[in-house]
């Protein structure tokens, strides 16, 4: 991309703060975990920046960090990307009532689950640890160690149509189309 994601201009923004603005509409608080000595585009002043302090552990060991720093504030957290500029705060509400008695609340689109597009209760950070203690790094075996609820994209379609809520940056093809359709999405 030529620039790390968080810093992509997207419309009058840069992408990290866009998709900040986005989730303070469905939730509070909200903490942004960075990879060590990352740098970050300026933030409102109530987001809290915590570290991932191992960088190459994946999605688990960001996820650990995050439920860490909001131990005794919620009972649980919406997980998400920095490179979902078209993230809706209905699809987060959406997500946070389906989670109901389970420990995680997950998106199933096809084939593919979306961990960091799901709901995590925060007692689910010893499944978490005890997953990376094990060098157990994929979201699916911490699915499949908890009480989790898959959600189907037929469960979304009333809050997201197009599930554009879903749709992250990994390519430069992918930033330029999403820049192309920036002014028929909102």
């Amino acid at each position: 991309m030529g620039r790390p994601k968080a810093w992509l201009p997207f419309g009058e923004e840069f992408m990290l703060p866009r998709v900040v603005r986005l989730l303070s509409e469905a939730v509070t608080p909200i903490v942004v975990v960075a990879a060590v000595g990352q740098e970050l585009p300026t933030l409102p002043g109530d987001v809290e920046v915590v570290l991932d302090e191992e960088r190459t552990r994946g999605p688990l060991q960001g996820l650990a960090a995050g439920l860490a720093a909001l131990a005794g504030r919620v009972d649980a957290a919406f997980a998400s990307s920095c490179d979902v500029p078209f993230l809706r705060s209905a699809f987060v509400k959406r997500m946070i009532e389906l989670v109901g008695a389970h420990q995680i609340c997950v998106p199933k689109v096809g084939d593919f689950h979306h961990p960091l597009a799901a709901v995590y209760r925060l007692e689910v950070l010893a499944a978490v640890r005890s997953l990376l203690e094990a060098d157990r790094l994929r979201p699916m075996f911490l699915f499949d160690a908890v009480p989790t609820r898959v959600v189907s994209a037929d469960e979304l379609h009333g809050v997201d149509a197009t599930l554009e809520s879903l749709r992250n940056l990994n390519t430069p093809e992918d930033y330029a189309a999403a820049l192309r359709d920036l002014k028929h999405i909102e």
